[in-house]
């Protein structure tokens, strides 16, 4: 069972930066799909981005152009840069990766997003 470890969340003001760290127990080049989910209060989890074994991206209409992802196969950790931050941004973002036909979810990082 692959272990996820998200840090990086916090508070920041609309506009803001942050970047949030998924580090993997096992080497991240064997896993197929990396990527973030986010889940704000009252919604449903959605898919905010993901990388793929390859490098390919795939990312959120309302994410795109603000976020970036990316994997860093010696730290075996994925990152999520998001900038231009806003208050819809608001939720709790999971790290989730598949991998040899199982899935592993991160226990989750919260970011929160002032106006």
């Amino acid at each position: 069972q692959v272990q996820l470890v998200e840090s990086g969340g916090g508070l920041v003001q609309a506009g803001g930066s942050l970047r949030l760290s998924c580090a993997a127990s096992i080497r991240i080049f064997s896993i197929n799909v990396m990527g973030w989910y986010r889940q704000g209060p009252g919604k449903q989890r959605e898919l905010v981005a993901a990388i793929n074994s390859g490098g390919a991206t795939n990312f959120a209409d309302s994410v795109k152009g603000r976020f970036t992802i990316s994997r860093d196969n010696a730290k075996n950790t994925v990152y999520l840069q998001m900038n231009s931050l806003k208050p819809e941004d608001t939720a709790v973002y999971y790290c989730h990766a598949v991998y040899s036909g199982s899935t592993a979810w991160g226990q989750g990082t919260q970011v929160t997003v002032s106006s």
